[in-house]
């Protein structure tokens, strides 16, 4: 059988591809598991610069396995205690995240940029996924739906981490509670897609590229910068800013960028360490 979620790295960008594409790439429980372990592999590699994150086959991901909500409503006694455990498992090493919760999670807490390339369909769990990357390309046909609803859940997905950063507390409340299908025109102007391109992967590809040729440390310091104080005291933002600078400045990388525009020519940045 072939692996539920596949990485291939080139030129410092780590193309991975959600592999269920039979399924629409729906969330079973080896797809949790290899989720988690792709993003936990990506964590630690200290030559990938960016991660681009897409789905196989006809769609993004259509959420939860359906044979799951089958078995709530034949078995819902069992199903409640599967269901405890599944969000229950994992916080064994203090993350404040569960495993469940980690398989979105993760790509918003790699320390590289991710992008995601949206097609078909992102729902439920899927949509979280998405969400869970620094940037968004949608195909025009692609829909977005935050779905739990439908099956009389809320997002438990870490939604509480990603949807806040991208859209009013109003909009997310009614897609909550109603389950609304996005069209991607709709999904950008609420903030869920960053950009709408008829070739969504080649351009998160390509947008990965060109942040790989910028500063790794530089990078990775931006996004820590703003994932730390986005929603933090002003003190925090300023602090950090001050903080990651400090360490930048005069640094090989920031040295190579200087003297690369200078003499214009590519960079040859070391990877970080």
């Amino acid at each position: 059988m072939s692996e539920l979620v596949t990485i291939d790295i080139n030129e410092h960008v780590a193309d991975v591809r959600l592999n269920r594409p039979d399924k629409y790439n729906a969330i079973s429980p080896g797809m949790f598991e290899a989720l988690v372990d792709a993003g936990e592999t990506l964590m630690d590699r200290t030559d990938v610069r960016a991660v681009v994150l897409s789905g196989n086959g006809p769609g993004f991901c259509a959420g939860l396995d359906m044979n799951s909500f089958q078995g709530m409503a034949d078995r819902s006694d069992q199903a409640t205690k599967e269901g405890r455990e599944r969000t229950q498992t994992a916080h064994a090493d203090d993350r404040p995240e569960n495993r469940a919760q980690r398989a979105a999670y993760i790509w918003k807490k790699l320390p590289m940029p991710t992008i995601a390339a949206i097609h078909g369909v992102a729902y439920g769990g899927g949509c979280q996924i998405a969400l869970g990357a620094d940037i968004r390309y949608a195909h025009p046909t692609a829909k977005m739906s935050v779905l739990e609803i439908k099956w009389g859940l809320i997002p438990d997905m870490s939604l509480t981490q990603t949807l806040r950063d991208v859209c009013r507390l109003d909009v997310a409340k009614e897609l909550t509670f109603t389950g609304k299908i996005l069209s991607a025109v709709e999904a950008q102007a609420y903030g869920l897609v960053t950009h709408i391109a008829e070739e969504p992967l080649e351009s998160a590809l390509e947008l990965a590229a060109s942040i790989a040729n910028r500063s790794p440390h530089a990078v990775r310091f931006g996004k820590q910068l703003l994932e730390t104080s986005w929603h933090a005291d002003e003190r925090v933002g300023l602090k950090l800013e001050e903080k990651l600078q400090l360490q930048l400045i005069g640094s090989s990388n920031q040295v190579e960028a200087i003297k690369a525009n200078f003499e214009n020519r590519d960079p040859n940045f070391q990877d970080v360490s």
